[in-house]
């Protein structure tokens, strides 16, 4: 409905804040490379309900600042993060993936896929990545899920998830400069670019930016990814029939049922115009890349799930310079994980109706709270 009324339009956030919708593809994909759209909240008033120091942390990720800084800690951060170590990976992934379905099928016929196997794949190889210790996984997803919703207790529990954030990783990177070892938190304290290295508050913001996106939208890719495949029972048998299937199937479920309903914010530091409106001074922008992904003169007929559908093009991930850094390693997991799991388990099926399931309290998000399946 937005879209048809007109690329922009104003709405109102669960947590009581206006903001700017940006919908269809062309428009959402302009914005997202817009430099006019910024995103470092230091440049904005401070709303005040944010401990300073906590503040500062999170608005020096790399996620929400702008060039020259961002230039400066993306090349710092890709010089840790390269496509070889995350190749690397792919063993592990499969092992991990084998070991967490082994257990699944050990403990029944039904199982809550999201517990199971969608959120402790993702969680398990950021944290080994990272170099964060197994026993510290569960909390991580407990600050994470409090960091991406947006319910009425958003506010309180945000700042006190951001600020356990903010001592551990205090702590935990104070540890690693006394003993580094192969991990991604060490390479990064290590990484230089002529003489530039990242500061504290840096590699607390980054440690923060990678731990979160590292696997709190893989465990959606995966669960929402299953269950479309499960009330599309078509295109599963295809991909059963035909694992070369799987890239491209990966590609199709990131359109279809992508891990977020729309982009981190954005702001207008002046009047802006978009799609022919001017949006005021010092207004959050929101680009709804779930609609861009569904608008049919991009991708026709686009309500229909088809695994061999060209789905380039998508911006489930992004687009232009805060593309997300992590998306081969979120490929690669959600290839492993699905082509493991249909493989697996032949007679996988939903444990209750699909209108039952409950999805997250959050605008952001877009993730179950279970998924019940069926396994023989």
């Amino acid at each position: 409905m937005m879209r048809a009324d007109g690329p922009v339009s104003l709405a109102i956030l669960p947590n009581g804040w206006p903001a700017w919708f940006v919908t269809g593809y062309a428009d959402v994909r302009a914005a997202l490379a817009d430099p006019r759209l910024v995103k470092d909240g230091r440049k904005r008033p401070h709303r005040g309900w944010m401990p300073a120091k906590v503040n500062d942390f999170i608005n020096t990720n790399m996620l929400n600042i702008d060039p020259p800084d961002h230039t400066r800690l993306r090349r710092l951060v890709l010089k840790a993060f390269t496509p070889r170590r995350i190749a690397a990976l792919r063993p592990r992934v499969e092992e991990i993936t084998s070991s967490l379905l082994d257990a699944m099928a050990s403990r029944g016929d039904t199982a809550d896929l999201v517990q199971a196997f969608a959120f402790p794949l993702p969680v398990t190889v950021i944290s080994e990545l990272l170099g964060i210790p197994a026993a510290d996984q569960q909390q991580f997803s407990a600050w994470a899920h409090t960091v991406v919703a947006t319910d009425s207790t958003y506010e309180e529990a945000l700042v006190e998830a951001r600020q356990a954030m903010y001592d551990y990783f205090t702590s935990l990177l104070s540890a690693k400069r006394r003993s580094p070892s192969d991990d991604l938190l060490s390479a990064l304290i290590m990484a230089r670019d002529d003489d530039e290295s990242l500061s504290e508050p840096e590699l607390i913001a980054m440690v923060y930016l990678l731990l979160i996106a590292g696997h709190e939208t893989t465990v959606n890719l995966i669960a929402n990814g299953t269950l479309a495949l499960l009330t599309h029972p078509g295109e599963l048998a295809r991909l059963r029939a035909d694992a070369s299937l799987l890239p491209s199937a990966v590609e199709e479920l990131l359109r279809f049922t992508g891990a977020l309903n729309h982009a981190t914010e954005r702001f207008t530091l002046e009047p802006t115009e978009i799609g022919g409106l001017t949006i005021p001074a010092n207004k959050l922008v929101i680009c709804a890349i779930s609609d861009a992904n569904r608008d049919p003169e991009r991708f026709p007929d686009p309500g229909r799930l088809d695994l061999t559908r060209d789905a380039t093009g998508h911006v489930a991930f992004g687009h232009g310079i805060h593309y997300c850094l992590g998306a081969p390693l979120a490929r690669l997991e959600a290839e492993v994980a699905l082509g493991a799991l249909v493989s697996r388990f032949p007679a996988l099926s939903l444990a209750v109706p699909a209108a039952e399931l409950r999805w997250r309290p959050s605008s952001f998000v877009h993730g179950l709270e279970s998924l019940p399946v069926r396994l023989r």
